[in-house]
């Protein structure tokens, strides 16, 4: 009833700006001693023709966003924690088959499922937490058909492992009470230009399944760091990922914007100079471009993750702590376990938005836009939804990321990674259920 409520208003909203700015031409006319009658005569002549059309683009935003929502919660929410066996001697390759697998699109067949149903991509979140230092791995997921695809896939992969369905979330124990907790929210994503990889497991060499003992684990500093956390502290890390698709106007959109693909092939073409290439007819001849060394890397790393599954994902973090014992310490080691996927000249992961500001005494100086930012974004957090808070540059807008990338930030470790924080399974558990579903996620 709430979100009808809010978009009713937020319908009216565009309806009610139409009509002041017609007040206004109103009086601006009888300023310049025009007489109006002429020309609301024709306006209201044509009412039929410029009303809907205006009504429809003013409301569009509102309604889709309704029907969008009770299409999502219609279609449940499971948190699955995942308890890591003993022994892990898989490449991250095998998360990125899992996100792969579970990619789907949600595709509408015809425009009533778009416009009346609400039926779009939705979201998965993978998410790393820290519980007074306890690290533990959970991924949050649509219930109906896409759970037990999961569990499946997972199984599949990762012999041993033990995925359990959580009957109260983990973030139901922290509410929003600021006479008892101190939290801080930021906002992670992509330094450059969303075509530009950043570094995954196949620039660490971890697909050429070296010896255990000689893995660079590229999560190896981020779960370490975790492990750190205090008892009255904790670390909700968030990785919410939609399936990237083209949008048209047959999945909800007005305006058409092409796939990540399309931007990546003009970037390469651009970095060989094929559009300035001469005609092999002229008489004039140049030679091709010398390419740097970093410049063949790009190149290859662009190619080879625009042939994957691709997600539109936003990384969130969350440092909650009882009052009066926020560590600022924390704050930093914290960030810098992100720059384990940098590759100068390349890409990399830094933080885009965060709950402050610069200059608090002249931007907020009694702290309300910033502790309702903060409730904000735990409300978020817990509803496995994301908004980009840069509303003039997108600083931290959702970015595209490939499987392959998706899976170097999050998998499963492997045996090298012995931080004593990170529970793992003693003994042998029971296989996987006989009747979990297999292959592809289906559309709903």
């Amino acid at each position: 009833m709430g979100e009808i409520i809010k978009t009713i208003f937020g319908a009216t909203a565009g309806p009610l700006m139409l009509v002041l700015g017609l007040l206004v031409f109103i009086y601006l006319l009888n300023l310049m001693n025009i007489d109006p009658g002429p020309i609301f005569s024709v306006m209201v002549a044509l009412t039929p023709i410029w009303l809907p059309i205006t009504l429809f683009y003013l409301t569009f935003d509102r309604w889709m966003y309704y029907i969008q929502n009770k299409f999502a919660a219609n279609q449940g929410r499971s948190t699955l924690r995942i308890h890591l066996p003993q022994n892990v001697f898989k490449s991250p390759e095998a998360m990125e088959s899992v996100i792969s697998q579970i990619h789907n699109v949600n595709s509408p067949d015809n425009l009533m499922q778009t416009y009346l149903d609400g039926k779009h991509p939705l979201t998965f979140s993978f998410e790393l937490v820290s519980t007074g230092g306890e690290v533990r791995f959970y991924i949050n997921v649509p219930t109906k058909k896409t759970k037990n695809a999961l569990e499946a896939q997972l199984y599949a992969q990762y012999p041993g492992i033990e995925v359990v369905e959580e009957d109260i979330d983990y973030t139901d124990e922290i509410p929003w009470d600021p006479e008892r907790y101190e939290y801080m929210a930021f906002h992670m994503g992509k330094k450059e230009d969303e075509i530009f990889p950043i570094k995954t497991y196949i620039d660490f060499g971890l697909d050429k399944l070296p010896k255990e003992e000689e893995k660079f684990e590229p999560m190896a500093a981020m779960l370490e760091q975790l492990g750190k956390v205090k008892p009255h502290e904790r670390v909700w890390i968030q990785i919410l990922a939609v399936p990237h698709v083209k949008k048209v106007f047959k999945n909800g959109h007005l305006t058409e914007t092409p796939t990540w693909d399309k931007k990546a092939i003009a970037k390469i073409n651009e970095i060989l100079k094929r559009d300035q290439r001469p005609d092999p007819d002229s008489e004039t001849y140049e030679r091709a471009p010398m390419l740097t060394m970093n410049e063949r890397d790009t190149i290859a790393a662009i190619e080879r993750n625009i042939g994957k599954y691709a997600y539109e994902v936003g990384i969130r973090w969350l440092y909650i702590t009882e009052k009066g014992k926020f560590d600022g310490d924390l704050i930093s080691p914290t960030l810098r376990s992100f720059s384990q996927y940098d590759i100068i000249g390349r890409n990399g992961l830094s933080p885009r938005w965060r709950t402050d500001f610069d200059y608090k005494m002249f931007s907020d100086p009694k702290g309300r836009r910033i502790k309702k930012w903060k409730e904000q974004e735990l409300g978020l957090y817990k509803g496995r939804v994301y908004y980009h808070r840069d509303r003039v540059g997108g600083a931290d807008a959702m970015k595209v990321f490939s499987a392959e990338e998706l899976a170097t930030i999050y998998h499963i470790p492997g045996t090298s990674v012995v931080t004593p924080s990170l529970p793992r399974i003693t003994s042998a558990r029971k296989e996987a259920p006989s009747n979990l579903p297999t292959g592809l996620a289906t559309g709903i």
